[in-house]
């Protein structure tokens, strides 16, 4: 792999030589380098190492993800890299979301592997695959559109959470009608994922998932006090935790996956408690940093976290990352594909379900691969908690995601007047 900056680099140098760095920069907590004042006189004076130690944040892992973004603008790569959409009226089309720390280098091989099938497909490819941090509002604008014609929905459909797959106002109505169809042909999937506790095949096989993003438990040893060490999500839900909790609000996917969860095993009750919990919102990049205190505001004690974000914390920091006894919580990667065009579809899903992607997803984002050739490298204790396929379809998600919000935000205004 080439290395394009050192630990020793002065900030100034790395933003002025690669200013697409600038955004990851800000993204963890260096506000100021918005500033190209701020980039000018401060830069100069502070290196990446000094820096990352002021922010107690993970050198390797910080550098890594430079690299990566670094490696994208590169411009021995630029011919030849594939943007993140491209829209030409082709014969089928992908759309979604990527989650952010896996997008580049899942595009990478998006478009190496692209190049290799160049000249044997006969026909047009459309795609649009965004940072998950950009949202989903353009494909619900087009869903919304179609209708209910189901001939004008994408063929492949890759995104974490639950609210676009499963909203009846969205594709919950296209589900019914059985337009999806699960055609990755695997009949047994990741052993951590199909076990005497957890199944993620859906029995319908409609649904895909290929990974997961899991959410931890972040505690702030230096905020904790003399309160007990948290060990699982009912452990939040106790009146020494009450305005005590950042919660990854703007991560809807996450904080979605969350309350469905949290409502599925401990009911209205534990909805209204991790309301009460709840300091502060939090983007996950930002739990990083959340143990300092800015402005005056109170420190969170404890911050729910993709395990992601969870693995950047530096050991130094007070920051301790716990795999709650209940289970991570799972917020599924999900492929959808319509079963009409299968033929033509059945090869990308083949690519998106490979070895080679799965190991991107476990090894470089610490998303879990449900192919059952990636080893996660998963202790026996790291366990999930899960929806479970009889509740999904049992249940009006769309509706439910609406119902716990009510109540979550309902609890945290009560708490705070």
């Amino acid at each position: 792999m080439d290395h394009y900056i050192k630990a020793t680099d002065t900030i100034y140098d790395i933003t002025e030589k690669y200013p697409e760095t600038i955004g990851w920069f800000v993204t963890n907590g260096f506000e100021h380098l918005n500033n190209p004042i701020m980039r000018n006189s401060l830069g100069k004076t502070v290196t990446l190492e000094m820096a990352l130690s002021m922010r107690k944040l993970n050198q390797a892992l910080f550098i890594e993800k430079l690299e990566e973004i670094i490696k994208q603008n590169a411009p021995d790569l630029t011919s030849g890299l594939t943007p993140t959409r491209k829209e030409e009226g082709g014969d089928i089309r992908m759309e979604g979301v990527l989650p952010c720390p896996i997008r580049l280098p899942l595009l990478e091989k998006f478009e190496a592997w692209m190049a290799s099938r160049k000249d044997s497909m006969d026909y047009k490819v459309d795609y649009n695959l965004k940072s998950a941090n950009l949202g989903l509002d353009d494909v619900k604008e087009r869903i919304i559109a179609a209708d209910g014609n189901a001939d004008a929905l994408s063929d492949l459909y890759l995104s974490a959470g639950f609210d676009l797959f499963f909203d009846k106002n969205l594709m919950g109505r296209y589900r019914d009608l059985g337009t999806f169809e699960d055609i990755s042909d695997m009949t047994q999937i990741n052993p951590d994922f199909d076990n005497d506790t957890i199944s993620l095949k859906d029995p319908r096989n409609q649904y895909a998932i290929i990974g997961i993003v899991p959410a931890v438990i972040m505690v702030n040893t230096a905020a904790l006090g003399d309160r007990p060490f948290p060990e699982s999500w009912a452990d939040l839900m106790k009146p020494e935790f009450e305005n005590s909790v950042s919660m990854p609000m703007k991560d809807l996917d996450m904080f979605n996956a969350f309350l469905l969860h949290i409502y599925r095993y401990y009911g209205e009750e534990g909805i209204k408690k991790m309301g009460k919990a709840l300091l502060r919102s939090m983007h996950p990049a930002q739990m990083v940093k959340s143990h300092i205190s800015k402005d005056g505001n109170k420190v969170p004690a404890i911050t729910i976290s993709p395990y992601f974000f969870a693995s950047m914390a530096d050991e130094k920091s007070p920051l301790r990352p716990v795999w709650p006894k209940d289970g991570a919580i799972i917020s599924p990667i999900f492929l959808l594909a319509r079963a009409k065009n299968r033929e033509k579809v059945k090869p990308f899903v083949d690519f998106l379900y490979s070895k080679e992607i799965g190991e991107i997803l476990s090894s470089n984002g610490k998303f879990p691969s449900t192919n059952p050739l990636v080893d996660n490298h998963l202790k026996p204790d790291q366990n999930f908690m899960w929806l479970g396929w009889d509740y999904i379809h049992s249940h009006d998600i769309g509706e439910l995601i609406k119902t716990t919000e009510r109540l979550f935000f309902q609890a945290a205004v009560k708490e705070a007047l």
